[in-house]
């Protein structure tokens, strides 16, 4: 589990990956952030902490009262880039690795025009879309407004991102041979100033190499200083019956609440959620090409290199956008391709085709239902809208440059889960993610607003079975989708045998009739297309399964062999561990004979001290350590004072003539006889005590050693 290093102090609305996997984006509802995943401060058990920083925090204030986060998202052509939509009607596109507080390029939408008068909710942003890979459109940005209108930005790229060089070339051509050799100086101009910003933005196209190993060519930084760019819209819509413009649908009621841009063949598609419950489905009718607004100056920020850092700029309409539409009339023929390639790079924004309006059929609720639309990795003419009433998938069948043949087909609405709570407006998943495996299959990943987390298994090309998930429910469980063998189960039971007529009525035929002949070619025939349109099903199925039962063997292989290996290393470490549990055996059996030994020692059955016994011994301890001490010290002293007193002695009578050990008469005595023979007799008692105590205590000393043993 990834944990950020501080508390965000914020509740996070959505979480987005890059494309790489090292950064995460915290995205709340007036404040960023972003977790770096390979950063990571500290692991506990499971619980990894990574490195998190604030995002604009400057631009979005702390309270929530300011600039509103209507979305944020990854860029698909960069690791390093994110763009930010807010409430204040500014587009944002941050790197990374240059700043985090700082926008690399910001674009400020002014869709209505000074002096015009229009509905407050037609200047309200709600969402925006990148393109894909066709043509413009991956340097194209779609914004959706709250009452249905769309504008794009193009050119926008990240500074530093890589694209494919084999398709850059292929524009650099197109604008080099259908712009510059039109008699329209309007065409003129715009060309120049396309072909100016792909030579500034991919230097490589003016200095071709001859290595063709370089697939990927790097954007530069580049704005043109004296204009900028326009924010083409509203995007109009067309009706292919009387080629009339027509305005916003009346048959869709309430305001945007979602957008999605999707690139499926020929065709850019784009699907519009309404809040109640209906999906909008159109597509581009032209090409989208630049446009820039003359003569309104970009703000450049520059280093002392004189590179450039970043871009800001001032995004106005075209007010001769909508007028322009209503004498364009898009056309298949060949007489009117030059005039159609004219009329789009004439700078005025392609039409909207409309393919089909979805009625999701959502009960109606006082405010607008919250939907959100994700694309089918796989399948582009696929996507997914997620409401409160549950999950579905819905697929378009026409497409008006990919599928023109299919011009009848309404498009297709499936649940794949179901709630069982529709009444209600609110979102019942907080996150929801498509991923595609290797096998062709795609898995749906979903994290409901009670924290319980699903995933549905989209396999094979049969519409599926709605689920039904109980939002309502306290405990968490597993929902398993039904199971789906590889063949159908039509096929694995055979053909059903063909109707026979009674065989009372056969009987009465005979073979070599014309009507029994005619009647059995009649069977013979039955009987050979039924079971060669099941042959040609199975044929069929088992062609589609080939490569998935190939890819399922090969797993199976691969597996079978891991498993042979682990029982071969099983094997290996078994006879291992029998060699060690022999050798602790004959260590058991070592220290057990050892223990025997030990008991028959001679103070092994002697018992250990009393505690009187312990006390006495302590006694005689301090004995030996005090008192004898003391009384050698004693006799030490009075052996010292002895001998003086002998010297004394001697020196007296040596000069008075007086005999040893006798007082001078005359003079006076210091000690008497008795005292002295008094002292001598308590000194040899004494050393006799002296002599017994030390007796005692090597005997004392002895025993105890004995019983110690």
């Amino acid at each position: 589990m990834l944990m950020p290093e501080t508390d965000l102090g914020y509740v996070v609305t959505h979480v987005s990956l890059n494309t790489d996997g090292s950064s995460l984006l915290l995205v709340g509802s007036h404040n960023l952030s972003v977790l770096y995943v390979h950063q990571r401060v500290s692991e506990d058990g499971d619980t990894i902490i990574c490195r998190t920083a604030p995002i604009a925090s400057q631009i979005l204030p702390s309270d929530s009262d300011g600039i509103k986060v209507l979305q944020a998202s990854w860029h698909p052509f960069s690791n390093n880039h994110f763009a930010v939509l807010t409430s204040d009607a500014v587009f944002r596109l941050f790197d990374l690795s240059s700043d985090l507080e700082q926008p690399e390029q910001e674009f400020y939408l002014q869709p209505i025009l000074p002096g015009k008068c229009q509905n407050a909710s037609a200047v309200c942003p709600v969402a925006f879309s990148y393109g894909s890979d066709h043509l413009w459109d991956r340097f194209s940005v779609f914004i959706l407004f709250s009452d249905g209108s769309i504008f794009v930005l193009c050119p926008v790229v990240p500074f530093g991102s890589d694209y494919s060089k084999k398709h850059i070339q292929e524009i650099y051509e197109d604008v080099n041979a259908f712009g510059l050799k039109s008699s329209n100086p309007n065409v003129v101009t715009n060309s120049h100033l396309a072909i100016a910003w792909l030579e500034a933005t991919f230097p490589d196209l003016l200095h071709q190499s001859t290595d063709t190993s370089l697939l990927m060519s790097k954007a530069h930084p580049y704005a043109p200083i004296d204009d900028s760019l326009t924010l083409q819209g509203p995007l109009c819509r067309v009706c292919e019956e009387n080629n009339e413009s027509e305005g916003k649908s009346s048959t869709c009621e309430g305001k945007a609440v979602g957008f999605m841009y999707s690139s499926a063949g020929k065709d850019s598609v784009l699907v519009t959620a309404w809040g109640s419950g209906q999906l909008q489905v159109d597509a581009l009718a032209d090409e989208i090409q630049p446009q820039w607004n003359i003569g309104i100056p970009t703000r450049l920020n520059v280093d002392s290199r004189g590179q450039i850092k970043s871009v800001a700029m001032i995004c106005d309409s075209n007010s001769q956008d909508p007028l322009a539409l209503r004498s364009h009339r898009p056309s298949s023929t060949g007489s009117n391709v030059k005039s159609n390639i004219e009329a789009v790079w004439m700078g005025h924004s392609p039409p909207l085709l409309r393919l089909a309006i979805v009625d999701l059929a959502l009960p109606k609720t006082p405010s607008d239902s919250s939907l959100s639309l994700f694309p089918d990795p796989l399948v582009p003419e696929r996507f997914y809208c997620a409401h409160g009433g549950g999950l579905d998938m819905v697929t378009l069948h026409f497409l008006p440059f990919s599928y023109p043949e299919m011009a009848s087909t309404p498009p297709s609405v499936h649940p794949i889960l179901t709630t069982g709570n529709s009444e209600t407006s609110s979102p019942f998943l907080s996150g929801f993610v498509t991923i595609a495996d290797a096998y062709g299959h795609v898995q749906l990943v979903g994290i409901t607003c009670l924290g319980e987390c699903f995933v549905v298994e989209m396999k094979g090309w049969k519409e599926p079975t709605p689920l039904q998930l109980d939002i309502d429910s306290k405990s968490v469980k597993d929902v398993e989708p039904p199971a789906t063998g590889m063949i159908s189960k039509e096929l694995i039971a055979g053909p059903d045998p063909p109707i026979l007529p009674s065989s009372t009525s056969l009987k009465s035929l005979t073979p070599g009739s014309i009507e029994g002949k005619s009647t059995l070619h009649h069977y013979i025939k039955v009987f050979h297309e039924y079971y060669v349109e099941y042959g040609h099903k199975v044929f069929v199925e088992l062609k589609e399964h080939a490569d998935y039962v190939k890819t399922e063997l090969e797993d199976k292989q691969k597996r079978l062999e891991s498993v042979k290996k682990s029982l071969l290393s099983i094997e290996t470490k078994d006879q291992d561990i029998n060699k060690r549990i022999d050798r602790a055996f004959k260590v058991y059996e070592l220290l057990e004979k050892r223990i025997d030994s030990f008991k028959m020692l001679p103070a092994a059955n002697k018992k250990p001290l009393s505690q009187a016994e312990q006390e006495f011994k302590a006694q005689l301890d301090r004995f030996a350590d005090v008192e004898l001490d003391a009384l050698r010290s004693s006799i030490s002293a009075l052996s010292a004072r002895m001998k003086r007193f002998a010297q004394q002695s001697a020196g007296g009578a040596a000069g008075t003539g007086v005999i040893p050990w006798q007082a001078p008469k005359a003079g006076r005595s210091h000690i008497s006889e008795s005292q002295m023979s008094l002292l001598k007799s308590s000194l040899e008692k004494l050393s006799l005590l002296n002599e017994e105590n030390n007796l005692k205590l090597q005997l004392i000393d002895n025993e105890l050693k004995n019983k110690e043993q």
